[in-house]
């Protein structure tokens, strides 16, 4: 079973298995039928005091990863983070994320706790 991440504006891909959104707001201008998303487990989502500090520049996305992943120990983020694992055992799991560099965002830090 894979984990991928794409961009959530993407046209969805019969490859992608189920559909998890991992950001705490919505898409801007994104229909909720035309994401054709399965969960939305706002529990992995970084906090708004995170996200806020790594995109106003402050930090490095090494030190980003570092204290996201710290907040996934936290016991609502853990478990839901652990729903998302579960989803693995059946098939094939596309995290999704709003990002314009998913490579650098903490969908790719999900994909890595996922797989390891």
């Amino acid at each position: 079973m894979s984990v991928r991440v794409r961009r959530v504006y993407d046209p969805a891909e019969p490859e992608d298995g189920v559909r998890v959104l991992v950001d705490r707001l919505w898409p801007r201008g994104l229909a909720k039928d035309a994401a054709r998303v399965d969960q939305w487990p706002k529990a992995i989502t970084p906090s708004t005091e995170l996200r806020r500090w790594y995109h106003g520049g402050e930090g490095s996305y090494e030190e980003f990863a570092e204290r996201y992943e710290a907040e996934l120990t936290a016991d609502e983020a853990a478990e839901a983070l652990d729903g998302v694992r579960a989803l693995l055992h059946s098939g094939d799991v596309t995290l999704l994320t709003a990002s314009k560099t998913p490579q650098e965002s903490h969908a790719t830090v999900l994909a890595r706790l996922l797989q390891a």
